[in-house]
């Protein structure tokens, strides 16, 4: 539905998004992911791996292995606390960004 550069350029932020409200794996990201954007927006489990293996690089997130009786071993995801400062970050360039389109789209609103 949306171009792979729009959606390229959205991951990481959807992720920071989403694990700001408490660990999760990469599976249930990206289903939260369609879930949530009832849908429009989906992601390949296998495209998304790369880019939280990119984000724990960085020191946004870390990772632990959990192990359930009668389930896969699965590496859960958190935010650290520079992940919730670039978030915040992001989040202060979105709402920037989208009021300056929308001052665009309508001009009524200058």
């Amino acid at each position: 539905m949306f171009s792979p550069e729009l959606k390229k350029g959205s991951v990481e932020f959807l992720i920071l998004t989403l694990l700001a409200e408490g660990e999760s794996h990469g599976y249930e990201i990206g289903k939260q992911i369609e879930s949530r954007s009832r849908g429009k927006l989906t992601f390949r489990v296998s495209s998304l791996y790369p880019v939280l293996y990119r984000m724990e690089n960085r020191g946004w997130i870390e990772s632990r292995w959990v192990e359930k009786e009668g389930e896969r071993r699965r590496n859960f995801y958190r935010l650290t606390a520079k992940g919730e400062k670039i978030l915040a970050e992001q989040l202060r360039n979105w709402a920037e960004f989208t009021e300056a389109i929308d001052l665009i789209i309508d001009p009524s609103r200058i």
